[in-house]
């Protein structure tokens, strides 16, 4: 017997609303077929290759089934939950006792966007034995996004729709397969078939000929790493011929004078030859974008990884203002709150606010809290260095640092010297191998889920969410295996508090406190009273604007009415947003004082790699599923077929990728759609370091190829890993 339910995808944060088809298996239900839910009134039939491969996500036989613990001789064997608990809350003791509670830190990965009650949990764990150690993959990806909102302010009127939109630009991001900020998430390529039909003119800045490049009215198919002056250039276009909006810049803005004088000297010129672009396009480009009725700029991970990711981010926001990129007061706002707080958003500036220099204080490059979170690239080092402070123990929640973090070497170093190193996973990642303990976790369909993490996104900077007030619940759809011993990861924390006898309180931030009524969902655990899932829901929606019983009488999702509109600037209101903020003007200073003749001009490392994402994978989730690989496991060098034939390599051969720091081996696959000079590799593949022979197996890892140590953001730590020689 079957039955086809709706639910919803969790693997990333568009939260796709899906149809699960779930069949009778010896009196326990298994997810037999994944598709699109046309009876959702958002994504309207529409989920992506992995929102299809979710069945084979939870039945494959890599699955983890029973938490594992690692045995004298380096393997691992089975261990019942609820005693890696009670082992794993000793062993914390015993270091919390000798070294004290900053020994212990946690770090969240990408797969837990979508279930809030996982970080939320960890967070609440490390508060209880006084540790303010919690870093997540926030910082080693798009960090400038929450330093450059800090620096600048945020309006509080929020994007224009996109589907009102007579231009838009996208920086290095390619929304049609990440999901990412710009276009809406919900079926991305159809989304912007229907702008272009309609008139909208698509300004692209890529190395890379990519799917949103095709459509484009303009594509500044420029040399990896110039983002920054190409920003600039736009910047100076639009003030030297007076395109700006100068009734919204003498309103709302400070520094607009020192930003006009820091960009003077990029100009067309000079920006064309530095970043290989034609100079006919950079006017092109600033004057469809200042002059469209309705626009605004986003940008993506790619350019996040070259050097200066928050200048980039701040100078993003600096086009978008100065241009008044924005919703005004009297018109609908876009992305209005369903499962969040109501809110009042006004035509006005949230001011700037403190972006780094405070909490933690880290012992390595000066590096403190940020905006975006603690640096994530420098907690291999706070593990490796000894002395008061050294971090003994971590807990990965759904991360993979073996994969994901740069400088894969000093990564593998850090996780072997770890007192106690246990993760929170569904199957045996190259980071589980090397721990201690590895907690088998349920699945997505196997827990109860929201839509609530998907409209929560917007408060990041991201430009992304729902531009309705979209809302969807779903019950666990799925049980888990027959035999199996698997728990829920914020399940596992309130088993270790239980253990060492703390309380615990589950708190998440819900933005811009000043403008709601209740800026925290804030629950006591009770210790008496085991809470569920659920109880964590009710205590994330007690105060949304939809009551949470009211979502879930909408199985397949609803778009509930909303007549939010943009207020008027509050009375006595002077806040401002700042384009003259005073360190991002001394970086862009530096960028102009550099020899960049010289620093392209690298004949010993004659290309330049930039990541790039793949359509069926997220990250190192999924590569293990021959539904999604193809059977084809690995991530290729991406070549343009010119530079192929002047190295003399064809599709399919192995070449060795190096850069002045370590190497890496791939296989050729040929990219007409690069820019010649320019390779590409997805990131988050590869295994252990000494496994560069099993390839075939398992891909490269690119973060081989980075040192957290050299060309480091000051702010997040944030190494330089792309646009790399």
């Amino acid at each position: 017997m079957t039955e086809t339910v709706p639910t919803i995808c969790r693997l990333c944060i568009a939260h796709c609303g899906v149809l699960a088809t779930v069949a009778d298996d010896a009196g326990r239900r298994k997810v037999t077929r994944v598709t699109g839910d046309p009876d959702n009134p958002v994504f309207r039939g529409y989920t992506c290759p992995k929102g299809r491969a979710l069945p084979e996500l939870h039945n494959h036989e890599g699955r983890l089934l029973h938490s594992m613990k690692r045995q004298a001789d380096n393997t691992h064997a089975p261990i019942k939950s609820s005693e890696a608990a009670v082992e794993v809350a000793q062993r914390i003791r015993a270091i919390v006792d000798q070294h004290g509670p900053r020994a212990v830190a946690c770090y969240v990965g990408t797969p837990n966007a979508g279930q809030p009650t996982a970080a939320a949990m960890g967070n609440a764990f490390l508060r209880a034995i006084g540790s303010r150690m919690f870093f997540t993959s926030n910082t080693i990806d798009q960090p400038g996004k929450q330093i450059a909102m800090a620096l600048h302010g945020k309006w509080l009127g929020g994007e224009p729709d996109f589907e009102q939109a007579d231009a838009w630009l996208l920086l290095g991001n390619n929304p049609i397969i990440s999901k990412s900020a710009g276009i809406p998430g919900l079926n991305p390529a159809q989304k912007l078939k229907e702008a272009t039909a309609r008139g909208l003119q698509l300004i692209v800045i890529d190395p890379r000929v990519s799917d949103v490049a095709r459509k484009a009215a303009v594509h500044l198919q420029c040399r990896p790493g110039e983002d920054h002056a190409i920003l600039a250039g736009l910047i100076h276009i639009i003030n030297r011929e007076e395109l700006y909006d100068e009734e919204f810049v003498g309103e709302n803005v400070a520094g607009f004078d020192a930003l006009a004088a820091s960009v003077e000297s990029f100009t067309p010129g000079y920006v064309a030859d530095r970043a290989g672009v034609p100079e006919q396009q950079l006017f092109d480009a600033a004057r469809i974008f200042a002059r469209a009725r309705v626009r605004h700029a986003n940008s993506g991970t790619g350019p996040s990884f070259s050097m200066y990711c928050n200048l980039k981010e701040y100078l993003v926001a600096c086009l978008n203002t100065v241009c008044g990129a924005y919703t005004r007061a009297g018109q609908r706002v876009t992305r209005p709150n369903a499962m969040l707080p109501a809110y009042t958003p006004r035509a006005q500036p949230f001011p700037p606010f403190k972006a780094w220099g405070f909490g933690e204080k880290l012992r390595v490059r000066g590096l403190t809290d940020t905006a975006a979170g603690m640096p994530t690239a420098a907690l291999a080092d706070e593990i490796l260095l000894p002395g008061e402070g050294q971090v003994k123990a971590l807990i990965c929640i759904g991360g993979n640092p073996m994969a994901a973090w740069p400088d894969q070497r000093k990564t593998q170093r850090a996780m072997e010297s770890l007192d106690l190193l246990v993760t929170l996973d569904v199957e045996m990642s190259i980071t589980a191998r090397l721990a201690d303990y590895v907690i088998a976790c349920k699945q997505t369909l196997e827990t109860p889920g929201m839509s609530q993490s998907g409209e929560a996104i917007k408060y990041f900077g991201t430009g992304i969410g729902f531009s309705d007030a979209y809302a969807q619940y779903s019950p666990a759809v799925a049980d888990v295996p027959h035999g199996s011993d698997l728990v829920e990861e914020w399940d596992f924390f309130y088993q270790l508090a239980e253990q060492l006898d703390l309380e615990l309180t589950f708190a998440i931030a819900f933005g811009f406190s000043r403008y709601q009524e209740s800026p925290y969902a804030i629950m006591p655990v009770s210790r008496s009273d085991k809470p569920g899932m659920e109880n964590f829901y009710e205590a994330i929606c007690a105060n949304s604007r939809i009551p949470l019983e009211e979502v879930k009488r909408y199985p397949h999702g609803h778009v509930f009415a909303s007549d939010v509109m943009v207020e008027p600037r509050e009375a006595g209101c002077d806040d401002r947003l700042e384009c003259g903020n005073a360190e991002m003007l001394a970086q862009l200073a530096e960028v102009f004082q550099q020899d960049y003749k010289s620093l392209q001009n690298t004949p010993d490392f004659p290309f330049r790699y930039i990541p790039r994402r793949h359509n069926n994978f997220m990250n190192s989730s999924g590569r293990s599923i021959s539904k999604l690989n193809g059977g084809r496991p690995w991530n290729p060098v991406w070549i343009n077929p010119d530079d192929m034939h002047a190295l003399h390599v064809a599709e399919g051969d192995m070449v060795r990728i190096a850069t002045c720091h370590d190497s890496i081996v791939a296989m050729v696959e040929a990219d007409p759609t690069l820019r010649q000079g320019v390779v590409a590799i997805a990131h988050a593949f590869g295994g252990l370091v000494d496994e560069d022979d099993e390839y075939l197996a398992q891909g490269a890892n690119t973060g081989r190829l980075v040192r957290t140590d050299e060309d480091y953001d000051p702010i997040t730590g944030m190494p330089r890993m792309g646009n790399i020689p």
